[in-house]
């Protein structure tokens, strides 16, 4: 018996922020001293490393739960199953639901259990519970899912991957413009045929690396000092992802049973453009192979990162023919990886 994807939905917010957006940004050192360099080099240097152009914000009327419902709701239609014989509902989310304007994160109830109440399902006996594990929330959700399925404790899973980073930023932090809202869905079942989960790993790298991604104070030494934004170590991450990712990735596709050569795509978590095309680059190294083209898709430089929404969503438009030079067709074989917070690192092998 194996996991199958059966429907597949994301969100893409339609307010589009450009890196004019930040033209009037204060940007600030963690020290409060002002950035050397004027905005418009700053920005410019955003997009030579990161490759972002533009990013998705949400409304602000919304919250992640309302994101992750659309999500839902898409992928729900798009596998054509009635919602009561989901068997669980797993939110991926990493700040819960924060209102335009405010600074308080709201998780109770669990994001799970605000999309089922408003899917309208009556089934008790679907479970729903939220899954904080960094920006590899979204792919733990889906192998927490497929343990479930796999042991005959469920038949069906909705893993919902969304977030609204926009409101948890400090906008005097320079690496607020990597950031981004959106959200990406998928129904799981089991399945007889070839087709699903091949292999999967995860690992949490806390001992020296627990604080890489971290919630600190504004670099604005005039704001409130208990007023928590999310920050990061870019240097540590970057160098931290380049060691540990490829190693991971080549462990999770070796015991999945194929070759390097069968692999038809990388569906990578959207962090970094550069990072991302170091870390595939080095993946193929460990198998002595030339990095093939296409083999890698990315949206990162108009949608951003929007943490554990950006592999879901990914999918999503590839599915559904939204991205013309990336198609993935019926036997082909699709590496997921992801890196973030905690740090944790995961991967799943699955062939369609």
């Amino acid at each position: 018996m194996m996991t199958k994807i059966i429907g597949v939905g994301n969100y893409i917010p339609s307010e589009t922020i450009t890196n004019l957006f930040f033209d009037k940004h204060i940007f600030l050192n963690e020290k409060g001293d002002l950035l050397k360099e004027d905005n418009a080099s700053i920005t410019d240097k955003l997009k030579k490393i990161t490759g972002i152009e533009e990013r998705r914000y949400a409304d602000n009327t919304q919250v992640t739960s309302d994101l992750g419902l659309i999500a839902a709701q898409s992928a729900i239609q798009n596998s054509g199953i009635d919602p009561e014989t989901l068997d669980y509902i797993i939110f991926a989310h990493n700040f819960g639901d924060v209102r335009f304007g405010t600074v308080q994160s709201d998780m109770v109830p669990s994001l799970a259990a605000r999309v089922k109440h408003l899917l309208g399902i009556r089934n008790n006996f679907c479970v729903a519970y939220d899954v904080l594990f960094g920006c590899p929330g979204w792919i733990e959700g889906v192998i927490q899912a497929n343990a479930f399925i796999k042991s005959g404790i469920a038949k069906r899973c909705l893993v919902i991957g969304a977030e609204t980073l926009s409101r948890v930023v400090d906008i005097h932090d320079r690496d607020s413009m990597i950031y981004a809202d959106g959200a990406g869905a998928v129904i799981l079942e089991n399945n007889d045929d070839e087709s699903g989960i091949k292999s999967h790993l995860s690992a949490s790298y806390t001992f020296k690396e627990k604080d890489y991604l971290y919630f600190g104070k504004t670099y604005n030494n005039e704001g409130c000092p208990d007023t928590k934004f999310i920050k990061m170590d870019g240097r540590k991450i970057y160098e931290f992802a380049l060691v540990n990712v490829p190693d991971a990735m080549k462990k999770c596709l070796d015991n999945s049973g194929y070759s390097i050569t069968q692999l038809n795509k990388i569906i990578i978590h959207q962090a970094n453009e550069k990072m991302d095309e170091a870390i595939v680059s080095r993946f193929y190294q460990l198998y002595d192979t030339p990095v093939p083209e296409n083999i890698m898709p990315m949206v990162i430089s108009k949608l951003g990162n929007s943490s554990v929404a950006t592999i879901p969503s990914l999918l999503t438009m590839i599915l559904n023919g939204e991205l013309e030079q990336h198609t993935i067709q019926k036997g082909d074989v699709v590496l997921f990886a992801s890196v973030g917070a905690g740090m944790n690192i995961n991967a799943f092998v699955y062939q369609f």
